[in-house]
């Protein structure tokens, strides 16, 4: 531009001495003012027009206008690595072992409690004792029944005994032998049955011991004495023992994974309330779609840990993608124009950097990386400062 502005100026003087060769003659030094003001004005014209003109044609083309001055970037070696996508999600831990505890033969008056909240309780431990008073009642009264039919029984064996020996020495009618002896064996059935009531009283009995039937942690306790125990207090179970040496990750995944995520998937654990980190995987992927909220479940074991504890809130991540030997770039180096995504890369040319677009097809995205499917080579070098304000074919250098 400073040449073309040169050129006219050249111009104008040649053409102002000409004109000073033309009115030379006339000898007048007012006209020739006067032509000096005239072509002034009219280059004053043509120079507005040439600027307009210039600033129209460089927003046509971005290389006219510029001038060779090297743009200041950064730069970075495009390498190849293993690229991972993960599903981040929320999760809970919960346990695997669940009891909730309630009487075998019906409900009862809670007598007495020999657990509280928070305690471990071992298998078979006594919980809770039930109102039993009845039962040892009708129990007492079955036995006293069983004494006098087992002393009635001893005396109809007698009667029985001695009807047999007299009839074997031709004493006695044979009625009276088959009467005795259908009398004990009334009595000893009266017998059995009484002994076997007497069984079912002492299991109702030992009905009203409640015990623990797992090992674990008294996570409810929401009964008192006094109050009747049944299992449930309304839709509350009123003993619940948790099992702590089975415990499980649970979360809810997105239905757009169903088809990604899948028993065996490889999943991370972070608990951030005790700060562990554990590498698992997915043990239970549910094949049912949640109506509610359009998930499905999913489940991995944990191992035993006493910091762990059921209810704890973890943070969750599901590997759904991976890719050996992948170009990830920096996902805010990536531009789109119409024809898709693109990047700049740096490249020597004629012993001079330059910068050159250079479009490419993506992958998946993660956190800050992005994967590059096609258009970039390992060992080019990819413009990661200074990209913002750069053009195709522009000068560089390297801070």
């Amino acid at each position: 531009m400073q040449k073309f502005i040169q050129i006219i100026f050249i111009s104008g003087s040649l053409v102002l001495a000409a004109c000073g060769d033309k009115t030379e003659g006339n000898g007048s030094l007012a006209a020739k003012k006067a032509e000096l003001d005239k072509l002034k004005k009219e280059h004053g014209i043509i120079t507005d027009k040439m600027k307009a003109l210039e600033k129209e044609i460089s927003l046509l083309d971005t290389s006219f206008s510029r001038e060779d001055v090297a743009k200041l970037v950064g730069v970075a070696d495009i390498t190849t690595q293993d690229f991972t996508h993960y599903i981040d999600l929320q999760g809970r831990v919960d346990a695997d072992d669940i009891s909730y505890i309630a009487p075998r033969l019906g409900g009862g008056q809670v007598k007495a409690i020999y657990v509280k909240r928070g305690d471990f309780v071992k298998k078979g431990q006594l919980l809770l004792k039930l109102d039993d008073a009845i039962v040892k009642q009708q129990i007492a009264a079955s036995r006293q029944n069983a004494e006098a039919v087992k002393t009635q029984l001893g005396f109809a064996r007698d009667v029985y005994n001695r009807r047999n020996n007299l009839w074997k020495q031709g004493i006695g009618t044979e009625i009276e032998l088959i009467s005795a002896k259908t009398n004990v064996e009334a009595l000893e059935r009266q017998v059995k049955a009484a002994e076997e009531s007497i069984k079912v009283q002492q299991e109702q009995q030992s009905g009203t011991n409640i015990y623990s039937d797992v090992e674990g942690i008294a996570d409810d306790v929401n009964v008192r004495v006094g109050e009747l125990f049944t299992g449930f207090a309304g839709t509350m179970p009123q003993i619940k023992i948790v099992n702590t040496n089975s415990l499980k990750i649970v979360t809810d995944v997105p239905e757009n994974y169903s088809g990604r995520i899948k028993q065996g998937s490889s999943m991370e654990i972070l608990l951030p309330d005790v700060n562990k980190t554990f590498s698992t995987s997915i043990s239970v992927s549910g094949k049912v779609i949640d109506p509610n909220n359009r998930s499905f479940r999913a489940e991995a074991k944990l191992p035993r840990d006493p910091a762990i504890r059921p209810n704890q809130i973890a943070q969750v991540r599901i590997l759904d993608y991976s890719a050996k030997n992948a170009i990830a770039i920096p996902v805010n180096t990536v531009g789109t124009d119409e024809k898709g995504k693109y990047v700049y890369i740096a490249v020597t040319e004629n012993g001079k950097l330059v910068a050159r677009k250079r479009t490419i097809v993506v992958g998946e995205l993660y956190k800050a990386l992005i994967e590059v499917k096609s258009g970039l080579t390992a060992g080019e070098k990819l413009i990661t400062e200074g990209f913002q304000n750069i053009y195709d074919g522009q000068i560089l250098r390297v801070n």
